[in-house]
């Protein structure tokens, strides 16, 4: 298990954009298989993005496709969530997950082993 914080949640006003932040304590995040999952009103928690251990693959939900994009910083070791062309429905409470030693994306959330708090996104209309 490693402890996760997520940041840079927000109100934007649709069509805008936002980064979220994931950054651990304690630990490097190379070791991991890393997602991000959201949380909507009414929704169970739902897989967006996913980045594979080494970094050389990932995988997003249809509806974050062409939009978002997952990536690491490794001389931050931070992992983020750039969010562009942002839209009403993707308001809810996002969180960054992690998979010790996870080889290839993980896109189902009994396949992580740690999680953050969330981070708070609002999209207007």
């Amino acid at each position: 298990q490693v402890q996760l914080g997520e940041s840079g949640g927000g109100l934007v006003q649709a069509g805008g954009s936002l980064r979220l932040s994931c950054a651990p304590s304690g630990r490097t995040l190379n070791s991991y298989a890393m997602g991000w999952f959201r949380r909507a009103p009414g929704r169970e928690r739902d897989f967006v993005a996913g980045i594979s251990w080494s970094g050389s693959s990932t995988r997003y939900s249809d509806s974050a496709k062409g939009r978002f994009s997952i990536f690491r910083d490794n001389d931050k070791n931070t992992l983020y969530l750039q969010m562009n062309s942002l839209k009403p429905e993707d308001t809810a409470v996002y969180y960054c997950a992690a998979r010790y030693r996870g080889v290839v994306v993980r896109t189902t959330a009994d396949e992580y082993d740690s999680w953050g708090q969330g981070t708070q996104v609002t999209v207007s209309s």
